[in-house]
C-alpha cells in the first residue's frame, strides 16, 4: 500500500487546491453545498491526476531510472511492476470519472479535458521545447476552470489569465531547477532540456514573473469579485511569493519539485496562508446585501 500511495504523488495533489479559487473568489465559499461540491471535484481531479502520473511514470520508465531522485519512484525502482500500475490506473479512472459524473456532466467534460491534456503531454508535448511548459500550463487552466464549473459560477477570464501566468512561471522554473540540478546529464533524462539554457530561461521567467503581477493587480483593481478594490492589499504577498520562489530555484537550487516547495518552505506557506486570510476577510467586509 506505501508502494501504491508513493506512486500516486499525493504531494503533487496540492496543484489541484486551484479548484478553490473559484469558491473564493465568487464569494460562494459561505455556501456549505457549494463547499461540499468543490471538495468532491477536488477528490475526483486527484484520482484522474494520479491517473496521469502513474501513466507518464510508466512512459518515463527508462529516464527516471537515471535520474538521481526520480530513480526511485516505485515504477522506475521497479518496486511497482507495469502490469499492477495498468491495474491502479483503470480502478483511478473508473472511480474519478464515475464521481465526476455524478456532480455534473459538464464536470466531467472538463476533468476528461484535463485528462487528454495530460496524455498529450506524456506522449507528444514533454519531447518539445516551450510547448512542454504551455502543456503544463494548460493542465493548471483546466484546474481553474474545472473549480467554477462544479460549483456552476461564471468563469472569470482574469482568473484564467492569471493562472495561465503563474503556471508558465511555475514551468520555466521547473525548467531551470531540472538543468540546475542535472546540469551536463539534462538531456539523458529528457531530451528537450538540452534545448533550454540558464540564459533562455532567465528571459522566460522575466516575461511570466511580470505577465503574473500585472494580470493579477489589473484583476484586484478592474476585476475583482464584488468590484472591490481593497483586493490590492494581497498584491505585496503575491510579489513575495513570486520574489521568494525565484530565490529558493536561482540561490537555493530548488523548482524541480514546486509540490515540494509549496509544502517545505515556510515562507511560501506562510504567504500562502496569510493570502488566503486577508482575501477572505476582506470579501466577507465588503459581502453583498442580502
Amino acid at each position: 500500500m506505501k508502494v501504491i500511495l508513493r506512486a500516486l504523488r499525493p504531494k503533487q495533489w496540492t496543484k489541484n487546491g486551484l479548484l478553490f479559487a473559484a469558491l473564493v473568489f465568487s464569494f460562494e465559499f459561505l455556501d456549505l453545498d457549494a463547499v461540499l461540491r468543490c471538495f468532491a471535484g477536488f477528490a475526483c481531479f486527484s484520482l484522474i491526476s494520479s491517473f496521469g502520473y502513474i501513466y507518464n511514470d510508466l512512459q518515463d520508465k527508462e529516464a527516471d531510472a537515471l535520474h538521481p531522485k526520480k530513480c526511485k519512484r516505485p515504477i522506475a525502482s521497479g518496486a511497482l511492476t507495469p502490469a499492477r500500475a495498468w491495474i491502479i490506473m483503470g480502478v483511478l479512472a473508473i472511480a474519478g470519472l464515475s464521481g465526476s459524473w455524478l456532480l455534473s456532466p459538464s464536470f466531467l467534460v472538463i476533468v476528461l479535458l484535463y485528462l487528454s491534456t495530460t496524455l498529450f503531454y506524456s506522449i507528444f508535448l514533454k519531447h518539445h521545447v516551450i510547448l512542454d511548459v504551455m502543456g503544463i500550463a494548460a493542465g493548471f487552466i483546466w484546474r481553474a476552470v474545472a473549480g467554477a464549473v462544479v460549483i456552476d459560477v461564471h468563469i472569470s477570464e482574469w482568473l484564467l489569465l492569471c493562472t495561465a501566468f503563474l503556471a508558465l512561471f511555475l514551468g520555466f522554473n521547473k525548467r531551470r531547477g531540472e538543468l540546475l540540478k542535472l546540469e551536463d546529464r539534462a538531456a539523458e533524462h529528457r531530451r528537450n532540456l538540452a534545448d533550454y539554457t540558464p540564459e533562455m530561461l532567465d528571459q522566460c521567467q522575466a516575461v511570466t514573473t511580470s505577465g503574473t503581477v500585472i494580470s493579477y493587480a489589473l484583476y484586484t483593481v478592474l476585476a475583482s469579485p464584488l468590484l472591490n478594490p481593497w483586493l490590492l492589499i494581497t498584491l505585496p504577498y503575491v510579489l513575495y511569493g513570486i520574489f521568494r520562489y525565484t530565490f529558493l530555484v536561482q540561490v537555493r537550487g530548488a523548482g524541480e519539485s514546486p509540490e515540494e516547495i509549496l509544502l517545505r518552505d515556510r515562507g511560501i506557506l506562510l504567504t500562502c496562508l496569510l493570502y488566503v486570510v486577508t482575501a477572505i476577510s476582506i470579501l466577507l467586509l465588503a459581502a453583498p446585501a442580502p
